[in-house]
């Protein structure tokens, strides 16, 4: 984040606004993803799920989308699900209004369908695709999208890989230099990005690290830095390693607003929802904002004194507007 990137967040913050916004656009996904927080039954709360919610369709979903845009005027939307491109047809009128608007939008897919020619001309828009580590083990956990349907759906665009890393995966050793080496020799990949898993309260799955695999972990992360296209700065290895004891201290928690598919029910403590165990956050945006948010401008401000004074001034938590 540059430092005109914080003086637009810093803004949208003292008039009040999100500067980060985070929409769960669909309830509907046709993977079934071992550790996917979206669908867990806290995901929302005790009340309801993500399945239960009534979500929108054809153009009130894309009129629904730019009212609350309009409303809280954030510099950056993610767009999630769900699997968003089950509404590809209103992405399509979609997108192209939100860059008009001027709105940074990051849409995060499991490439799991065709992708739509016409947004590899749309300036302001970033797509992510997650991938669950190398062939064998993605395949059997996104199964129906494969490496193979992968790798076809991207071949006209640029994309960023987004690789959340979980226990298995640190069980030999240079698997992520493997999976980085893979996916650098690809054209249509610019950027690779790693999370970590992050568990909920009462996590026992075999995806949640161990204490012991901690450091197996940051052996594994620095030696990835070597492939040009790993984007893992160091402010977010140390948020890593420091992520915020709670949702109170985490930045990107405080400034960003999250919505589940009836774009009404407001998904906390983060975007992950539920009850995460936030000494244990591997949320690359949380570690980001939390290594950034320790740095001081001028060597004597820290960024954190700055937005939390703009969130006094604005009246609000961003996870409230």
């Amino acid at each position: 984040m540059t430092k005109s990137d914080i003086l637009r967040v810093w803004g949208r913050v003292l008039r009040g606004y999100t500067p980060f916004l985070s929409l769960e656009i669909t309830k509907e996904c046709p993977l079934r993803c071992p550790g996917c927080y979206a669908y867990s039954p806290e995901h929302l709360g005790s009340l309801v799920t993500l399945r239960q919610l009534s979500d929108f369709r054809g153009q009130e979903l894309v009129n629904a989308t730019v009212a609350v845009v309009r409303r809280l005027r954030p510099v950056h939307v993610s767009i999630i699900g769900g699997e968003p491109l089950v509404r590809y047809r209103e992405l399509c009128e979609l997108l192209p209004l939100l860059d008009r608007m001027g709105v940074e939008v990051q849409l995060v897919t499991s490439a799991v369908r065709p992708i739509p020619e016409e947004w590899s001309s749309i300036p302001s828009l970033h797509l992510v695709v997650s991938i669950d580590g190398l062939a064998s083990e993605h395949d059997r956990r996104r199964t129906p999208a494969t490496y193979d349907r992968i790798l076809k759906h991207i071949a006209p665009y640029r994309i960023i890989v987004h690789c959340t890393v979980t226990r298995p995966m640190l069980a030999r050793a240079g698997y992520l230099s493997d999976f980085c080496r893979f996916w650098s020799d690809r054209p249509e990949v610019h950027k690779i990005w790693f999370s970590i898993y992050t568990p909920q309260q009462g996590d026992s799955s075999a995806e949640r690290l161990r204490s012991d695999d901690r450091e197996k972990l940051f052996e594994e992360l620095s030696a990835t830095v070597r492939f040009p296209k790993v984007h893992l700065p160091r402010l977010v290895i140390e948020g890593y390693r420091n992520p915020p004891r709670s949702p109170e201290e985490c930045t990107f928690a405080r400034l960003a607003t999250c919505l589940s598919a009836d774009l009404k029910t407001h998904v906390t403590p983060c975007q992950l929802g539920g009850k995460p165990v936030c000494e244990e956050c591997g949320c690359m945006a949380s570690a980001g904002m939390h290594g950034l948010a320790i740095l001081k401008l001028g060597g004597l401000v820290p960024i954190s004194a700055i937005f939390n004074a703009s969130l006094r001034v604005g009246g609000r938590s961003a996870q409230t507007a």
